[in-house]
């Protein structure tokens, strides 16, 4: 089918003729979530395309930063990785086939909640200058470095964390999670983080953390968190795992 085009007043959607109801409510939902962002940030992107893909091949193709990442992430951490950035730009899959990666209602949930999670990692980038825009090698370095700082902060201002409480289950009875999440672990695992910091010490201590990190990724979090990297760890861990288990109640989408 042929590829279209769909406007709104942020965003332009590229998509396929036949998804042209999915692309408006896709655009309808970034354009609240950037109002959101407005009132975080100091700066969002705007006049954004948004390309929405059928099938991961397609995504891949598209988007080859992001089969790097994959692989090295883990197997259950994989399902989330649909959607990348660049400077001008979103690449996620399309609302059919999200819900055809998906593993259950939560799942479905948290991957209708990609183009949200993509366009926020754009508009972190835009506001972090250790961070791509633009897509250079020392940018990439450090997001590969570090990477629960851009993909966490990304879930949590998308709204993801609640509904990947069953895959983080599954990735804590396959082993021990590092801490701070590595490349490995951060597309599942870094919005936790964020979330436990937003309990202690509210909305703006995770702005600050996301744009403007103190240092060293330990001084960043021992000055976000207010007290030693070790604390923080063992806060961190018994955070995970209250998520994880199956009375963690579920917020709703912000």
């Amino acid at each position: 089918m042929p590829w279209v085009e769909t406007p709104s007043l942020s965003f332009t959607a590229r998509h396929e003729s036949a998804q042209s109801d999915d692309a408006l409510a896709v655009l309808e939902d970034l354009e609240q979530h950037r109002a959101r962002l407005e009132e975080l940030l100091p700066r969002v992107p705007g006049n954004v395309t948004v390309l929405l893909h059928d099938s991961p091949l397609q995504l891949l193709m598209a988007s080859p930063m992001l089969g790097v990442t994959r692989r090295l992430a883990s197997r259950g951490t994989r399902r989330y990785m649909v959607g990348w950035y660049r400077a001008g730009e979103v690449q996620t899959l399309s609302a059919p086939a999200l819900r055809e990666a998906s593993a259950g209602p939560d799942s479905e949930r948290a991957l209708l909640l990609a183009p949200r999670r993509a366009y926020t990692g754009l508009a972190i980038g835009t506001n972090n200058p250790l961070l791509p825009p633009p897509s250079r090698p020392p940018h990439i370095a450090r997001l590969i470095r570090h990477p629960w700082l851009s993909e966490g902060a990304a879930q949590h201002f998308a709204g993801q964390v609640p509904f990947l409480r069953a895959a983080i289950a599954t990735r804590l009875r396959e082993g021990r999670v590092p801490f701070p999440p590595g490349v490995r672990d951060a597309a599942l695992g870094g919005g936790t983080l964020f979330d436990l910091l937003e309990r202690e010490q509210g909305e703006r201590a995770c702005v600050r953390l996301a744009t403007h990190p103190a240092g060293s990724p330990r001084a960043a979090l021992e000055a976000a968190f207010g007290r030693p990297l070790p604390e923080v760890a063992a806060a961190w861990r018994e955070h995970l795992a209250h998520l994880a288990t199956p009375a963690a109640a579920v917020s709703p989408v912000r």
